[in-house]
């Protein structure tokens, strides 16, 4: 069976989630055994949960487009504002 050309695209997103993923299970751990404010740590932990949420609905967008039989490289990355107003 052949893979579909967008295959790599999304193997390549997931990558990034579990990457981040990674990244925030690390930062959390750092914060919570931490005796300094972590101000900088606390920036970067928004930050990183922003550009998730953000991969996230790019994933659900390109999945939702090729169940659609439309081209899942037409989706975009949306601004935060847009994703994080968003419901599980």
């Amino acid at each position: 069976m052949q893979e579909p050309h967008d295959a790599g695209a999304e193997q390549a997103i997931l990558g990034r989630i579990s990457r981040m993923v990674a990244d925030e299970k690390a930062l959390r751990e750092l914060l919570a055994g931490s005796d300094s404010d972590g101000a900088d740590e606390r920036d970067r932990l928004t930050a990183l949960e922003h550009e998730l949420d953000q991969c996230w609905d790019l994933l659900r967008q390109r999945r939702a487009l090729s169940e659609a039989g439309e081209d899942p490289g037409g989706a975009r990355v949306r601004p935060s504002s847009t994703v994080e107003g968003y419901r599980s």
